[in-house]
């Protein structure tokens, strides 16, 4: 039976790999791809290449206002029935700043809006149109860790504070620098985590919501808005970790992400996928004081744009 699956970062990395994986391995999908401006109509064109079904819609991550309109059409057009049946929802766009001082137009720091609010947008304003079973899928990272052996010492591990300081920007020490940034990326991505736990709790029987770190994973965009010689490493020099156990490549993350959309493996609502297998998060992660502050502050933020 065909049914819809709705995407976001699947312009490129690993999720442009695991789009086009989930519509080869199955011809049921409909992919509804959310992307910015005049970039979705191409996207959507070159993931339909073979007969797919595949559509788009516009929407700015980093203004709730535009993900608030993305999901409204997308209630619309399924409600009308032109899509099939909505049974998942793939959160796997994802930001990083050289600062923790970007503000978007809801006057809320960025990495947060994005990393975090959007997906919270979409699946409060598309949880009453999914059909069960119904997967949603989260894209993390194990930067959540804060430990070199989870982040090889690049990324500084979280440094969580209450939601509402956390989705204001200047949150962290050195808010100017790329330390502050990377901070906000990984506490964001920790923030993401606890979200999950609470969509376990929340969602309706048969709406599972997984978590999914990719592991690191050179040679995306994650980073493109580093510096010149950031992104000259993470594009030419550290892929080449790909060839030790540290590492992914990016076909082996889009195609564990594709997987995990489609059912494979088995994982309980609630769960920490870490590429192909149910996992522990961190130790940090499991904090149901913080999640409900967070689940709370989300409601609140997001409250203005119709979730």
């Amino acid at each position: 039976m065909q049914h819809t699956i709705v995407m976001t970062g699947a312009s490129r990395g690993i999720g442009r790999i695991a789009a086009e994986r989930i519509l080869r391995q199955s011809p049921d999908v409909h992919l509804l791809v959310v992307a910015r401006g005049s970039s979705g109509a191409p996207l959507a064109a070159e993931l339909r290449e073979g007969g797919h079904a595949v559509s788009h819609v516009e929407a700015d991550l980093g203004s709730l206002e535009s993900v608030r309109s993305a999901a409204t059409e997308i209630r619309d057009r399924l409600e009308r029935g032109d899509l099939p049946p909505l049974r998942g929802f793939v959160g796997d766009a994802g930001m990083q700043y050289t600062n923790a001082l970007t503000e978007g137009p809801d006057g809320l720091e960025s990495t947060f809006t994005v990393n975090v609010l959007a997906n919270h947008v979409f699946v409060r304003l598309l949880e009453d149109r999914f059909v069960s079973p119904a997967r949603i899928v989260i894209t993390v990272s194990d930067t959540h860790f804060g430990d070199f052996r989870h982040n090889l010492g690049m990324v500084p591990g979280p440094a969580w504070r209450s939601p509402d300081a956390l989705a204001r920007t200047g949150a962290f020490p050195k808010p100017d620098t790329a330390t502050g940034g990377r901070t906000a990326y990984s506490t964001s991505k920790l923030a993401a985590v606890y979200l999950v736990h609470e969509y376990a709790r929340h969602l309706p029987a048969g709406i599972d919501a997984v978590a999914y770190n990719p592991g690191f994973v050179p040679g995306t965009d994650l980073a493109r808005n580093a510096g010149p010689v950031s992104r000259f490493a993470m594009r030419r020099i550290l892929p080449a970790m790909t060839l030790t156990p540290f590492a992914t490549t990016r076909s082996a993350a889009g195609g564990y992400l594709a997987d995990l959309v489609l059912g494979t493996p088995q994982a309980q609502t609630g769960s920490y996928v870490d590429r192909g297998r149910v996992a522990l998060s961190s130790e940090e992660s499991y904090d149901p004081q913080r999640e409900r502050e967070l689940w709370d502050a989300d409601e609140r933020f997001t409250a203005a744009h119709g979730a």
